[in-house]
C-alpha cells in the first residue's frame, strides 16, 4: 500500500519532503517486531475457514481441429483449422460460438473443462482432474497436461496449437481471524478463495482504500479513538459475505451433469436475466453494494456544477480526505474545530439527480473511501459524525 504524503495535511507541498516525526510515527504504529501499540503480542491468527478440495489450471490457448499428424505439423502457421479424418469426430463438439458461461463445462474422462471461445481463434480453457491430487501450485502447467484433459473431454481430433498462458488456482477458502493482529492484514493476506469474477481484486483494492486513510489520520495525529479498529468491524463481514456466494458459485460450477444442478443452473440463468437480479448479483459481486454497520451507502458517481463550473463528484475525491457536499447552495462550517479543514474539503453544489440511499438531502458528509457518513435527512448534528470520523 502506498500513502501519499502529499495528501495527508493541506500544508504539506505537492511532493514535498515530510517531516521527521510521520515516518516516526509510523515506525510506532508498526514496529519492527510487528506489534501494534496497545495490541498484545500474538502468534498469528488461524483461519476460520478452511476447505481444498483440488488445483484447476487455466490456460490461454489456440486449439487445432483435425487429425494429430496434421496438428502436430501446421498449428504453429495455420493456427485453428476446421477439418477432421473421415469417420472421426469429437468425443464432445467444441463450443465455437459465443454464449453465456453456464454452456461451457463439461466433464468427462476423468476431467472437467471449461472451454470458453475468445476473440479470433483463441479459447480459455478451465481444466482439473474429478478425482485424485493433482500437481501442486507451484508446479508448472505443461502443454502435455492441457492435451490429456482436451483428449479426455473432446477427443483426440482436437489438437493443442500454441500455449499462450497458463496458470494454477485453487479452491481453498481462508481468513484471517482478526484485520489488526501484530500488523494489518490486507487482500490476499488476510484472505483467499476461488478466483471467479475477479472479486479479490475488488477487495484488496477496497481494503487497502478503508484501511490507507485511516493509516494516514493516525500517522498525522488526528485520528479519532478507535478508528483502526474500524477496520477490521468493517472489512472482516465484507469478505465473509464473498465467501459464503463464491461457494454459492462453485456449486454452479460443479462439473457434476447431475439432474440437480441442472436444474439449479437453469433456474439461476434464468434469474439473472431479470433487471432486478441483475443489478442485484453484480453489486454483490462487484463489491459496490456493501454496507458498513452504522454508515450510509457508497456514494455514487453524481454529475455535479460548482462555482468553478461542472464537475465529477469522483473528481472532489481527489484530495483523499473527506468531503461535506452541500447541495442546497448554504455553506456550511466543517466543524467547530478550525484545524479540520485539512481534513474535509466543503463544496457546495448543484446537482440534477437525488442521491440513491440519501434521498432528500441537502448536505451531506462523506469518508474519504466513498462512504455517506452524514447527510441532513439524519437528524443528527453535523459536528457529532464530524467529530466521530475527523477527530
Amino acid at each position: 500500500m502506498l500513502l501519499r504524503h502529499d495528501h495527508l495535511g493541506r500544508g504539506e507541498a505537492r511532493g514535498q519532503r515530510i517531516g521527521a516525526g510521520l515516518p516516526q510515527r509510523l515506525g510506532q504504529l508498526l514496529d519492527p517486531a510487528g506489534r501494534v501499540p496497545g495490541q498484545p503480542r500474538g502468534r498469528l491468527s488461524v483461519p476460520t475457514t478452511i476447505r481444498r478440495k483440488a488445483t484447476i489450471s487455466g490456460v490461454s490457448f489456440r486449439p487445432v481441429f483435425g487429425s494429430r499428424r496434421a496438428s502436430a505439423s501446421s498449428s504453429a502457421s495455420r493456427g485453428a483449422s476446421r477439418g477432421g479424418r473421415p469417420g472421426v469426430r469429437p468425443r464432445t463438439a467444441v463450443p465455437t460460438d459465443h454464449g453465456h458461461f453456464s454452456q461451457y463445462p463439461r466433464s468427462t474422462g476423468g476431467y472437467f473443462t471449461i472451454l470458453h471461445p475468445l476473440e479470433g481463434d483463441r479459447y480459455r480453457l478451465i481444466f482439473g482432474r474429478l478425482s485424485g491430487d493433482g500437481p501442486g501450485r507451484e508446479a508448472p502447467v505443461t502443454a502435455d497436461e492441457v492435451r490429456e484433459a482436451l483428449h479426455a473431454v473432446y477427443g483426440r481430433v482436437t489438437e493443442l496449437g500454441e500455449l499462450r498462458a497458463a496458470s494454477r488456482f485453487g479452491d481453498a477458502v481462508r481468513q484471517v481471524e482478526r484485520y489488526r493482529e501484530g500488523g494489518f492484514f490486507a487482500g490476499d493476506a488476510a484472505h483467499i478463495h476461488m478466483p471467479i469474477g475477479g472479486q479479490g481484486v475488488n477487495l484488496g483494492v477496497q481494503d487497502a482504500v478503508n484501511l490507507g486513510w485511516k493509516l494516514a489520520a493516525e500517522v498525522r495525529g488526528w485520528a479519532p479513538a478507535e478508528l483502526l479498529d474500524t477496520y477490521h468491524d468493517e472489512r472482516h463481514p465484507a469478505w465473509a459475505r464473498v465467501r459464503e456466494h463464491t461457494r454459492a458459485q462453485a456449486v454452479l460450477m460443479n462439473p457434476g451433469r447431475d439432474e440437480e444442478i441442472e436444474a439449479l443452473r437453469t433456474l439461476a440463468t434464468e434469474l439473472l436475466g431479470l433487471p432486478d437480479t441483475n443489478r442485484y448479483i453484480s453489486g454483490m459481486t462487484s463489491g459496490l453494494d456493501v454496507r458498513y454497520p452504522g454508515l450510509g451507502p457508497r456514494m455514487p458517481e453524481l454529475e455535479l456544477t460548482t462555482g468553478a463550473g461542472p464537475t465529477r463528484l469522483s473528481r472532489l475525491m481527489h484530495s483523499g480526505r473527506g468531503l461535506l457536499l452541500s447541495l442546497d447552495g448554504r455553506h456550511r462550517d466543517v466543524g467547530d474545530r478550525s484545524d479540520r479543514s485539512d481534513r474535509v474539503e466543503h463544496v457546495v453544489a448543484e446537482c440534477g439527480e437525488e442521491v440513491e440511499g440519501a434521498e432528500g438531502a441537502e448536505a451531506l458528509l462523506v469518508r474519504p473511501d466513498g462512504y455517506i457518513v452524514w447527510s441532513t435527512a439524519d437528524g443528527v448534528p453535523l459536528e457529532t459524525a464530524l467529530t466521530r470520523w475527523f477527530g
